[in-house]
C-alpha cells in the first residue's frame, strides 16, 4: 500500500510526495505555509485521483513525459517526475490511481 509523506522543505514550506509500495515517488506536491494546506492538497489527491481527466499529460523541454494532477479549480495538487517513455508515463498514472485513495499519511515534520 502507498504512502503520503508530510515534510518540510529547504525554505521551511510543507510539501507531501506519494509513494507506492515499493517506496518509489509518484506525486509530488507544491510547498505550503501551513501544514493544513498541505493536508488538504493530500485529501484533494486522494478525491480527484480517479478522474482521469484531471491527470494533465505533458512533455518537458527535453522532450520527457511527465503528468499534473489537477482539482475541479484546475489547480495543480501535485507533479509527477519525469517518465523515459509516454508509456511509463500512464503506468504512473496508473500507479497514483491505486495507491492513493488508501494511503497512509506518514507526517515527517
Amino acid at each position: 500500500m502507498g504512502k503520503f509523506e508530510i515534510y518540510n522543505d529547504k525554505r521551511g514550506e510543507f510539501r507531501f510526495r506519494l509513494k507506492a509500495s515499493n517506496g518509489q515517488n509518484i506525486l509530488a506536491s507544491e510547498g505550503y505555509h501551513a501544514k493544513s494546506g498541505c493536508t488538504n492538497g493530500i485529501e484533494s489527491v486522494r478525491k480527484n485521483s480517479q478522474n482521469d481527466a484531471r491527470y494533465e499529460r505533458l512533455e518537458s523541454k527535453n522532450g520527457s513525459p511527465y503528468f499534473n494532477l489537477k482539482a475541479s479549480n484546475g489547480q495543480v495538487v501535485g507533479t509527477s517526475e519525469m517518465y523515459s517513455s509516454a508509456s511509463a508515463m500512464e503506468n504512473g498514472i496508473a500507479s497514483v490511481k491505486t495507491n492513493a485513495p488508501n494511503a497512509t499519511v506518514d507526517d515527517l515534520t
